[in-house]
């Protein structure tokens, strides 16, 4: 097949329009035979006036070879790519011991199916509830207030990922189509099909919720095993090799591969693990706040004219500005009409994040505004990141009331450097509920200065997004691991033989879709050597 990429066409074409700008680029007649699939479709907003959907096609014709050869200089044309997912080996028969994964977030997820799909039968175990259970759980603190610390936004079936806004798009290089196999086991397991085709898919908190359950359904099918409300709280390490895992009911499980699949907020498995001596280091992450505007708001400065169009959607963005005093300041997790959720996994601690439903029909937009920081900025122990957050979420739990409600300001009264009394047009989406109060003190000090900064240059970009009713809440840490745990070329861990750290928690991914992905690979690994 061939693949064409740049496609351009006007927001409101018709599929025969599509069909003869393939043919005109092709540079052959209508009366030939053609067939052609969509493997991407995009818009390009810079003329919001005059917004271009923007398409990569896969398309079947006669003479597939001479085309090529008589569009050799055309950059947009190529072969389509074999992007067909190929397991790396099988499992041995009757092996004498299982592999462990610990979590089952996004990462921990994939790496089961592959494994299962392989015949390697994995365990996997998961500290917090089954995600329809864990859900009930969340809700809880969001409605009243109600914390459970082993079943929450962090802990659970699905992974943080579940209360998020489900977004299935990376930056991330994927020269081996991992992303695809995600995608695709992602639409076996009910999730909207054109996840496969549009450029930024995403998928919405409650659908999420029954594609994870197929998922667990299809690794027990194949024999994995799903232990739910089994936190690992020790290691078995004999002379630098992994033995077995061992819960907090005390059961110890006996393995020689273990895939560390935990997300960016268990602390306390982290602390294990550096006490048992597995080499940790500190990383950066960034701190913050979100922020809320009508989305309203956006649609219109981003598509002008075209704002509600079906095809088009809720509006998102993407900004950064790099501040005089050498901070830089970006958007974090943007969420087109979603809410502002309570994200804590520590009792006493306000930590805020952003979801959207698949609708995105939530009266706000949300994203984080964050300032990166490194282990500069809170030197000393390779834990000390989590020390620093820990900080912050205390202080905004008890500048929020100490009842998890979020301290929140507005927008004009942060910039004016003055305390929020009285909420105006932008009504906050986040529950238990937010306290007016001034932030200033809710980070340190370069990192207001530098957010006070941003805005205003945000606006240039996006007129309104200073806006002196839209409101910040506090405070948003969680944007990544605090902390790598480093490995070697074969996915190891630098000084555990069998310890296979992953995903976002490791400090490998960030996100639904590169978590997936490194789930895979770090599996493919594991199986590799299982079979040695």
């Amino acid at each position: 097949m061939l693949r064409i990429t740049e496609l351009k066409l006007p927001l409101d074409h018709s599929k025969k329009q599509l069909k003869t700008a393939i043919l005109y680029r092709l540079g052959i007649s209508t009366s030939e035979p053609v067939t052609y699939t969509i493997f991407r479709q995009g818009f390009d907003a810079r003329k919001r006036n005059a917004i271009m959907l923007v398409y990569t096609v896969d398309v079947e014709a006669a003479n597939e070879q001479a085309i090529l050869e008589r569009l050799a200089d055309d950059p947009y044309i190529s072969l389509t790519p074999d992007s067909t997912y190929r397991f790396v080996t099988g499992a041995p028969k009757d092996p004498a011991l299982r592999p462990v994964i610990i979590g089952t977030g996004p990462c921990g997820l994939f790496a089961g199916l592959v494994l299962a799909q392989m015949g390697f039968r994995p365990i996997i175990l998961e500290r917090g509830k089954a995600v329809r259970e864990r859900t009930k759980d969340t809700f809880g603190l969001w409605r009243k207030g109600l914390f459970n610390p082993e079943s929450n936004v962090q802990f659970g079936e699905g992974g943080a990922g579940t209360f998020s806004d489900g977004k299935l798009h990376t930056q991330i290089k994927d020269p081996n189509h991992y992303g695809r196999k995600v995608l695709t086991e992602l639409v076996k397991a009910g999730a909207p099909a054109e996840i496969l085709y549009v450029s930024k898919p995403h998928i919405g908190t409650f659908r999420l919720v029954a594609v994870v359950e197929q998922l667990r359904a299809t690794i027990e099918s194949l024999g994995g095993e799903i232990r739910f409300e089994s936190r690992v709280d020790d290691l078995d390490i004999d002379n630098g090799q992994i033995r077995g895992v061992v819960l907090a009911n005390g059961e110890t499980i006996s393995t020689n591969h273990v895939l560390l699949a935990v997300g960016h907020s268990a602390r306390d498995t982290f602390k294990m693990l550096y006490d048992r001596g597995v080499y940790i280091e500190a990383k950066p992450f960034s701190i913050g706040f979100r922020i809320e505007h009508p989305q309203s708001l956006i649609d219109t400065c981003r598509f002008g004219s075209n704002a509600g169009h079906p095809l088009l959607g809720a509006a998102d963005y993407k900004l950064v500005h790099h501040c005089s005093n050498g901070r830089a300041v970006y958007s974090f997790c943007m969420c087109p009409g979603g809410t502002v959720v309570a994200a804590t996994s520590e009792a006493g601690h306000v930590v805020t994040n952003g979801m959207s439903q698949y609708s995105r029909n939530e009266r706000n937009a949300n994203s984080g505004i964050v300032v990166g920081i490194t282990p500069d900025d809170y030197p000393g122990h390779p834990l000390a990141g989590i020390d620093f957050q820990r900080r912050l979420e205390a202080g905004a739990f008890k500048l929020g009331g100490e009842t998890y409600e979020a301290p929140g300001q507005l927008v004009g009264d942060f910039l004016a450097q003055r305390p929020s009394s009285a909420l105006g047009k932008v009504q906050p989406s986040y529950t238990p509920g937010v306290h007016l109060c001034d932030l200033s003190s809710a980070l340190p000090d370069y990192a207001i200065t530098a957010i006070r900064e941003a805005i205003p240059a945000f606006d240039k970009k996006i007129k309104g997004f200073a806006m002196k009713d839209a409101v910040l809440t506090g405070v948003e840490t969680r944007t990544s691991s605090p902390i790598r745990i480093k490995r070697n070329e074969h996915y190891q861990s630098l000084n555990i033989k069998g310890l296979y750290p992953a995903g976002e928690g490791a400090g490998y991914a960030g996100g639904i879709l590169s978590a997936a992905v490194d789930g895979i690979k770090v599996a493919e690994a594991l199986a590799l050597d299982m079979n040695k």
